[in-house]
């Protein structure tokens, strides 16, 4: 039941009418104050979007390349300030595309390397940053951002072209540049892989690899709205910062171990380790360590699905392997998972610290996953 609001004093009438005058009169100032002040805001981001509109109406831009363009100045300033860009920062920007990013990151440090491959989009930088005087400061690297090498950076900005987000985080992060910050705007289903934890629906193989050497930290969400042209969903912004120090672990044999486990990674780590196509695998690995040596995976380092089991290409080792040898070096393996608790554990609901020391007890039972060559683009991923 509503309740009847009370009826004002006589005595208090005048008073309350005073003041229900001021009041309204008061509201009307400060919203043609504040109408001016937004309208004088909107006219000044039309403006800018025109002028950046102007230069991105004249190219064609292709979505299959992930070829998108951020056109609101709000986001841009927005990225530019939390990525705390000093004035003798180097700073690293991968797809620039027609430039927007780059004059404001321009404005702020000493020096930004651009890597685009798109001649088309290169000429557009220029002609932009040429007509803002800022040249001297702006070197562009004309090749492929996953087969060139950097030079030395302080810190990256970039708008991530979608196509090559997992290739190019693992590249960054396990790269030999070191850098104090990467501030990336990815697809947003990317990014919430990046920022899964143990337990999550997206937590997988990436999220592992690069928390293994960096840490992860949301930003933002960016909606599809706000590029040219409009993507099919919406970005996030993330800032990855590589950790002071990592544990001590064969980086190799990290991967290669991530590899197996995230395979199914829903799966009971006993199922996965229990296959005996796995177990032969593994068994003719170790039949090639020695008293100094590693076994060796020849696995595709190229490799980055989560989802799907990837098995290692076999190269005659396995097929030599008895059925005895088999059944012993099977007992070893589920020997290892017993003993540690981990044999009806899923690989999804893992800390990375678990992990880890799953792996030093399989190596110290000569069971590796060592890769044949170093990774490349993505092999962590």
């Amino acid at each position: 039941m509503l309740r009847k609001p009370r009826p004002i004093p006589s005595f208090l009438a005048p008073f309350t009418h005073q003041q229900h005058t001021l009041r309204k009169l008061r509201t009307k100032s400060n919203n043609r104050y504040t109408r001016k002040i937004h309208d004088h805001d909107h006219d000044n981001e039309q403006r800018i979007r025109k002028s950046n509109n102007n230069q991105e109406d004249k190219i064609h831009f292709y979505k299959s390349k992930g070829q998108h363009i951020l056109t609101n100045p709000r986001i841009l300033d927005s990225i530019v300030r939390k990525s705390n860009i000093n004035p003798d920062d180097t700073v690293l920007e991968i797809g620039p595309g027609t430039g927007n990013l780059t004059l404001k990151l321009l404005e702020v440090s000493r020096k930004v390397v651009a890597v685009e491959i798109d001649e088309r989009m290169v000429n557009v930088l220029n002609k932009r940053v040429a007509e803002s005087g800022f040249q001297d400061r702006l070197i562009v690297i004309r090749k492929d951002a996953l087969k060139t090498e950097f030079p030395r950076f302080d810190l990256v900005v970039a708008n991530i072209p979608y196509g090559i987000s997992s290739p190019l985080v693992a590249k960054l992060v396990y790269g030999a540049n070191p850098f104090r910050s990467a501030t990336l705007l990815l697809q947003k289903e990317f990014a919430r892989r990046l920022l899964a934890s143990p337990g999550d629906s997206e937590f997988n193989r990436l999220a592992v690899n690069v928390k293994l050497v960096a840490d992860v930290e949301f930003v933002m969400d960016v909606s599809k709205r706000d590029f040219v042209p409009c993507p099919k969903v919406d970005s996030s912004v993330v800032i990855i910062r590589p950790k002071a120090e990592i544990p001590e672990v064969n980086l190799e044999e990290w991967w290669g171990f991530t590899r197996t486990c995230f395979g199914k990674k829903n799966r009971t780590l006993g199922a996965t380790f229990k296959q005996k196509k796995k177990v032969m695998e593994l068994l003719g690995l170790s039949k090639k360590i020695g008293p100094n040596s590693e076994s060796i995976v020849n696995a595709d380092s190229s490799d980055c699905d989560d989802d799907e089991e990837r098995s290692v290409h076999e190269d005659g080792n396995s097929s030599s392997c008895s059925e005895a040898e088999t059944s012993l070096f099977k007992e070893k393996i589920v020997e290892v998972l017993q003993s540690s608790g981990f044999e009806d554990k899923r690989p999804s609901k893992l800390s990375n610290e678990e992990l880890l020391h799953l792996l030093s007890l399989f190596n110290h039972s000569g069971v590796h996953f060592h890769h044949q060559a170093e990774p490349k683009n993505g092999a962590a991923a």
